[in-house]
């Protein structure tokens, strides 16, 4: 069994690619999660070994559950997704704690690259 993934993204499309991608490449999508809030509580009970985590979501935004998510587990990998021309978010993101970001429309080679550097620790 490859490695567990929580996909974090209030655009249901947007979670099919991202599943699509991971799964053909072995990795075991182990929840989802359309807002922060259900990304925290899905953190906390699945404890998965990484998360991809959409930026702008209602009721809490992606960097607020980054916040959340490193505040209970420090180790946590956490990879944001991003549309063009949010790079401030994206910084706000990686100072939060997320480990890099990809950005949309995904790339499938990319966004391996980046879950892969993610899950061995690479900044």
């Amino acid at each position: 069994m490859g490695p567990t993934v929580l996909i974090v993204d209030d655009a249901l499309f947007m979670r099919m690619m991202i599943r699509d991608i991971l799964t053909k490449d072995g990795f075991e999508i182990v929840g989802e999660a359309e807002n922060g809030v259900e990304a925290v509580k899905k953190y906390a009970e699945l404890n998965p070994d990484l998360v991809t985590m959409d930026i702008v979501m209602p009721e809490m935004d992606g960097i607020e559950a980054v916040r959340n998510i490193i505040k209970n587990d420090p180790g946590a990998k956490i990879l944001m997704c991003s549309a063009m021309g949010q790079q401030p978010m994206v910084v706000e993101a990686l100072e939060a704690g997320a480990k890099d970001f990809i950005i949309k429309p995904f790339q499938p080679a990319k966004v391996l690259e980046a879950v892969r550097k993610a899950l061995r620790g690479e900044e």
